[in-house]
C-alpha cells in the first residue's frame, strides 16, 4: 500500500469516527436510548400480558390472519373474528417462533417505545425558537409527560394493537405539523397514506385521520392551494386505507357481502348480524356536563371512567388549564399590554403549527368522546396533550424558569404517584422463562378434525391454534349469541351435518382433580343450555383434559350460575388452566312446553326493546337460556352497545347491566310485556343507567 492510500485509509477512518462519535454524542441518541431503556424497564416490571382480550381473540387474529379460517370457523372469537387482522400477525409470529414470553415482549416493547421517539420530534417541531438546551428540555418533558399514560404502559409489551397503530398516527400528524412548518405536498401525501393504513388496520384510527384535515388547513397558502393540499390528502388517505383493508375486506365481502362486517352492518345488511349500529356507551359521556368534566374525572383512581380499570391521568386537565391561561395571556398582551412584538412575530411558524396542533386535539377530542371515550382508542392523541401541555408551560413561565421548574416537578410527582399507586394493570403474569402459552391436547384431537363449540362471553379461542389441522370452532354465546334461526342457523347446521359425528365442546375447567365431578355440573348444564337449540347436548362421559401452562390461575370462567369453589393450587401448579373437551351427541327433541316459553319470553323482551331502545340495544338479539324444568328458565339476551342483560324467569322480566354491578331490576310481568310496550322512563343518568314502569293511574 502506497503513503497516499494509506493517508487516504486512516482518513476514511477517522471520518467514520467522527461521525459515529457525533452521532453516540448526540442529543436526540441519548434520548431514544433512554426511551427504549424506560419501556423496557417497565415492561419487565409489569410482568407478562394474559389480558381477557389476549385470549378472546388476539392469539385467534394473528392466526387466521395467516391462515384461511373462513370455510371451517364461525365466529370462533365472536364478532372481533372477522376485524382486520393483520396487525396482529407479528404477536402470532414471535409467540409461536419458539421464543420465551420475556424475549416477545421485549422484542415488542422495543418496537412500541418507538412512539417517544415521535413524541420527541413533534415537541420540537412546534416549540419555539429557544435555547438549545432549552428546547432538548422541552422535547424530554413531553417525552415523559406522554409516557406517563397508565394506557399507554399498560399495553408495553403485551398483545393490543392500540400501540402499534398510534406510532402510524403520530408519524403521520408530525409529517403534517413539519408541512405547516414548510409546506410540502410530498409530506402530505405520506402522511395521509399512513393515516389511511392505520385506519385500516384499526377503524377507531379513523378518527384521528378525519381530524388530521385540520392540520392540512393550516398550511400556509391561499385558499386555493389549500384546498389542492386537502384534496391531494384526501385522496392518499382513501388510497392508503384501500391498500391496506382490500386484502381482508375482500375476503369479507364474499363471505359476507360487507367488506367491513360486522361494522357498518346497517349499510350493507348482512343477515348474519344485527343491522344496528355497534356503539359502546361504555365511557361516552351521557350529558354535556358530564363531558365538560371528563378531563378532571380521569384524575381520579376509579374504574370505567376512560378505561376498564383505574387509569388516573391528569394530563387533560392539565392541558385545560394550560390552554386556558395561555388564551388569557395571549389576551392581556394583544389587547392591554404592548401587543405582540417583532420577536414572537419571527415565531409564527412555531406558534401556527402550534396552534393548529391544539385545534386539532380538540377535534379529535370531540369526536372521541362522541364515538366512543375509550382512552385505548385515545393514546396518539395522548401524545399530542402531552406536547401541548409541555410547549404551553415553557412558553407561559419563558420569564419565570424557577418557577416553570417547580411546576413542572409537582406535575411529574403526581403523575408518576398515581401511575404506581392509583393505576391498575390488570391481567398481567409473572416472568417463568418459558413460552407465552404452552398448550397440551389429547392425541385424538391434535389428530382428529372435528367441529367445537365454544360457551361464554370469553370465548378462548386461542384454543383453536392447537386443534387438528381441519377442525372448526364456533363461539355460540359470546359478545353474539348465535341462534338456531336464520343465516346462522343455517350456517351452523351446515358446519355440524359437516362435521358429524366428530363434535365437541371446549369447557373451562376449574377442578383441581379431574375425577371430581361436582366442579363441572354447573359449566355442562350452562353448555347443554346453548346446545339444545341445535339438538345437541354433552356426552360427559367422554372428555379429555386440555392443559395450558401460562395462563393466569384459574382461567376465567365463562358460565353462567353458581360458581364451585375455586381450587387451591400448590405452587408448582401456579399458572396452569385446565379446559375439558366432551364429545357432543344428538339430543333428544325439545319439549313443546320449553318452545312456548322461549315464544312468550321472545315477545316481551322485544316489547321491553321497543319500549326502551336507549338501554337494550343492538335490538332484536337472539334470546339463549339456562336453567332447567326443574328450577325453571332464565330467557336471556345480551345487550352489547350498552352493557346490559335482559332475561324472563319465573314469569317476571329482569335487566341489570354487570359490567359495575349495578343492582338487578325489575321491569315488572312477563304477562303485562306481552301485550305490549309499557310505558317507561328510561336512559343513561350520571347515577348510572335506569329503567322504571310508569303506572297508569
Amino acid at each position: 500500500m502506497s503513503a497516499v492510500e494509506e493517508t487516504s485509509t486512516l482518513a476514511r477512518r477517522r471520518s467514520f469516527l467522527q461521525v459515529l462519535t457525533g452521532l453516540i454524542t448526540a442529543p436526540r441518541f441519548f434520548v431514544y436510548s433512554c426511551c427504549i431503556l424506560a419501556a423496557l424497564l417497565t415492561c419487565y416490571h409489569l410482568g407478562k400480558d394474559m389480558g381477557w382480550d389476549t385470549l378472546d381473540y388476539h392469539f385467534y387474529a394473528g392466526f387466521s390472519a395467516l391462515h384461511d379460517r373462513f370455510g371451517q370457523d364461525y365466529f370462533p372469537a365472536g364478532p372481533q373474528s372477522y376485524l382486520n387482522p393483520y396487525i396482529y400477525a407479528p404477536f402470532y409470529l414471535l409467540v409461536t417462533s419458539g421464543l420465551t414470553a420475556l424475549q416477545v415482549a421485549l422484542i415488542l416493547t422495543a418496537v412500541q417505545a418507538v412512539i417517544l421517539w415521535l413524541v420527541y420530534e413533534l415537541a420540537l417541531t412546534v416549540a419555539p425558537p429557544i435555547k438549545p438546551r432549552t428546547r432538548l428540555a422541552v422535547g424530554v418533558c413531553a417525552v415523559a409527560l406522554a409516557f406517563a399514560n397508565p394506557v399507554l404502559i399498560n399495553e408495553l409489551g403485551s398483545s393490543f394493537a392500540d400501540l402499534l397503530t398510534a406510532e402510524i398516527v403520530v408519524a403521520g400528524w408530525l409529517l403534517l405539523v413539519r408541512s405547516i412548518r414548510t409546506p410540502s405536498a410530498m409530506r402530505i401525501v405520506f402522511a395521509a397514506l399512513l393515516l389511511g393504513g392505520a385506519s385500516a388496520l384499526k377503524l377507531t384510527n379513523a378518527l384521528h385521520a378525519v381530524s388530521a384535515a385540520v392540520l392540512v388547513l393550516f398550511v400556509p397558502g391561499n385558499w386555493r392551494s389549500r384546498l389542492r393540499y386537502a384534496a391531494v390528502f384526501s385522496l392518499s388517505g382513501v388510497v392508503g386505507f384501500g391498500a391496506v383493508a382490500a386484502p381482508w375486506a375482500l375476503r369479507l365481502e364474499e363471505r359476507f357481502g360487507n367488506p367491513f362486517f360486522p361494522l357498518l352492518n346497517g349499510i350493507f345488511r348482512a343477515p348474519e348480524y344485527t343491522a344496528g349500529p355497534a356503539i359502546s356507551y361504555r365511557f361516552i359521556p351521557v350529558s354535556l356536563l358530564d363531558a365538560l368534566w371528563r378531563p378532571f374525572a380521569m384524575i381520579v383512581p376509579r374504574v370505567l371512567i376512560h378505561a376498564e380499570w383505574a387509569a388516573p391521568d391528569m394530563r387533560y386537565a392539565l392541558l385545560l388549564l394550560v390552554a386556558a391561561l395561555s388564551v388569557a395571556a395571549w389576551a392581556w398582551k394583544r389587547f392591554y399590554g404592548n401587543g405582540v412584538s417583532a420577536e414572537e412575530r419571527t415565531r409564527d411558524g412555531a406558534a401556527r403549527a402550534l396552534v393548529a396542533l391544539g385545534v386539532a386535539f380538540l377535534f379529535d377530542w370531540s369526536f372521541w368522546l362522541t364515538a366512543s371515550g375509550n382512552s385505548r382508542y385515545f393514546i396518539p392523541m395522548g401524545c399530542v396533550a402531552a406536547v401541548l401541555a409541555i410547549v404551553l408551560i415553557f412558553q407561559l413561565c419563558a420569564e419565570r424558569p424557577k418557577l416553570r421548574n417547580y411546576l413542572l416537578i409537582v406535575i411529574f410527582a403526581v403523575q408518576f404517584f398515581q401511575l404506581g399507586f392509583g393505576a391498575e394493570y390488570p391481567g398481567r403474569a409473572a416472568w417463568t422463562g418459558e413460552p407465552w402459552l404452552q398448550v397440551y391436547v389429547p392425541q385424538s384431537l391434535a389428530t382428529e378434525p372435528g367441529l367445537y363449540f365454544s360457551v361464554g362471553i370469553q370465548s378462548n379461542s386461542f384454543i383453536a391454534l392447537h386443534l387438528a389441522q381441519g377442525s372448526g370452532f364456533i363461539n355460540l354465546e359470546g359478545d353474539y349469541t348465535l341462534g338456531p334461526e336464520g343465516a346462522n342457523g343455517r350456517r351452523i347446521q351446515s358446519m355440524i351435518r359437516r362435521y358429524s359425528p366428530h363434535l365437541g365442546v371446549v369447557i373451562p375447567d376449574e377442578r383441581h382433580d379431574p375425577r371430581q365431578y361436582a366442579g363441572m355440573q354447573s359449566a355442562v348444564v350452562t353448555v347443554n343450555d346453548a346446545l339444545e337449540p341445535f339438538g345437541l347436548q354433552v356426552d360427559i362421559g367422554h372428555c379429555a383434559r386440555i392443559i395450558v401452562r401460562g395462563t393466569t390461575t384459574p382461567v376465567t370462567p365463562v358460565y353462567t350460575g353458581k360458581e364451585p369453589p375455586k381450587p387451591r393450587l400448590s405452587p408448582a401448579e401456579a399458572g396452569i388452566g385446565y379446559f375439558s373437551s366432551c364429545r357432543v351427541v344428538p339430543e333428544t327433541k325439545r319439549e313443546p312446553a320449553v318452545v312456548a316459553d322461549e315464544a312468550s319470553a321472545n315477545i316481551a323482551l322485544n316489547h321491553l326493546e321497543d319500549a326502551c331502545p336507549a338501554l337494550f340495544q343492538p335490538r332484536r338479539q337472539a334470546t339463549f337460556h339456562v336453567g332447567d324444568s326443574t328450577h325453571g328458565y332464565l330467557w336471556v339476551r345480551r345487550y352489547a352497545n350498552t352493557d346490559m342483560t335482559a332475561w324472563v324467569s319465573h314469569g317476571w322480566v329482569h335487566f341489570q347491566r354487570f359490567i359495575d354491578g349495578t343492582k338487578e331490576g325489575s321491569a315488572g310481568r312477563e304477562s303485562d310485556w306481552e301485550k305490549g310496550p309499557l310505558p317507561v322512563s328510561c336512559g343513561r343518568g350520571t347515577d348510572g343507567y335506569f329503567l322504571r314502569v310508569i303506572k297508569s293511574h
